[in-house]
């Protein structure tokens, strides 16, 4: 009994802890939202320039299908799915977290000890950090690919397919949240691996974007059972498409990205732990 009344203490503990979390997130995000809106055409010309930049990518496979009629196997309509899935997950987990990736900044120059002493969790105050409004244009422009895909695509629907889109958003969200978190533990121990982390979400988010096919199988492999990224739109929207699945996966992984978001989240949070306790500060 004691043990059990032991567990639910600490369960409550932690459940305070992320309430306060959460709270603490939103304040800082809110002030820099307020500090944002008071530059609004800036804020307009920032967004605008966002959305820009992340469109030059569909205009590149645009061109690429003036060219061809079909990339691995896919057509214009089915790699638009791909990569409208892939942009908005990335964009909302760039939105939410993206500051994330300054942390190895911050570790170098010392200025992460002053968010140790503050009475909030650190994990909230990094992600919050600078929270940049202007990562909407990349949402937006995921979306409108995502929204043309929906149009032209051929896909016979049925409530499970459709249950399934919104789905991937939001569990592909939470494993490119995961990615940040565990990127950014790893620079506790390398302080300068930006880049390193970058190859996982940016360079994540584009390989997403094309089909499965046009990849080796290492390459396939690695993207399933090391970083699985493969669930954020690869494996569920096989499904969608009636697509062969990678690797010759059963048909029920299809349904597994919250079950892999939720294990991505809590392996970031293990690992996100261990790296803010081995953080002795610059040494200067």
């Amino acid at each position: 009994m004691a043990e059990a009344a032991e567990a639910a203490e600490r369960g409550v503990r932690r459940g305070g802890r992320f309430v306060e979390g959460l709270r603490a997130y939103g304040l800082i995000a809110g002030m820099w939202v307020r500090s944002t809106m008071a530059y609004r055409t800036s804020f307009v010309l920032t967004t605008f320039g966002n959305f820009a930049m992340t469109a030059l990518d569909f205009v590149a496979i645009l061109l690429m299908f003036s060219r061809v009629d079909a990339l691995g196997g896919y057509s214009l309509s089915e790699v638009a799915f791909l990569y409208g899935l892939s942009g908005v997950s990335f964009g909302l987990a760039d939105l939410a977290i993206g500051s994330m990736e300054r942390l190895g900044r911050r570790v170098r120059d010392g200025t992460l000890d002053t968010l140790l002493v503050r009475p909030a969790p650190v994990l909230a105050q990094v992600a919050a950090d600078r929270f940049g409004l202007r990562r909407l244009g990349r949402v937006v422009q995921g979306l409108l690919v995502l929204g043309y895909a929906l149009v032209v695509v051929d896909i016979d629907w049925t409530p499970v397919k459709l249950l399934l889109v919104p789905v991937m958003l939001l569990s592909g969200a939470g494993i490119f949240c995961a990615v940040f978190v565990a990127a950014a533990a790893f620079q506790f121990v390398a302080q300068d691996a930006s880049e390193v982390s970058n190859a996982f979400t940016y360079g994540g988010t584009t390989m997403l974007q094309y089909p499965p096919t046009v990849f080796a199988l290492e390459m396939v492999r690695g993207v399933t059972f090391v970083v699985p990224l493969a669930f954020v739109n690869w494996l569920p929207a096989s499904h969608v498409l009636g697509r062969p699945y990678p690797l010759d996966l059963p048909q029920w992984v299809a349904f597994l990205p919250p079950l892999v978001a939720v294990a991505c989240l809590g392996a970031a949070g293990l690992a996100w732990r261990a790296g803010l306790r081995s953080y002795r500060s610059t040494g200067s």
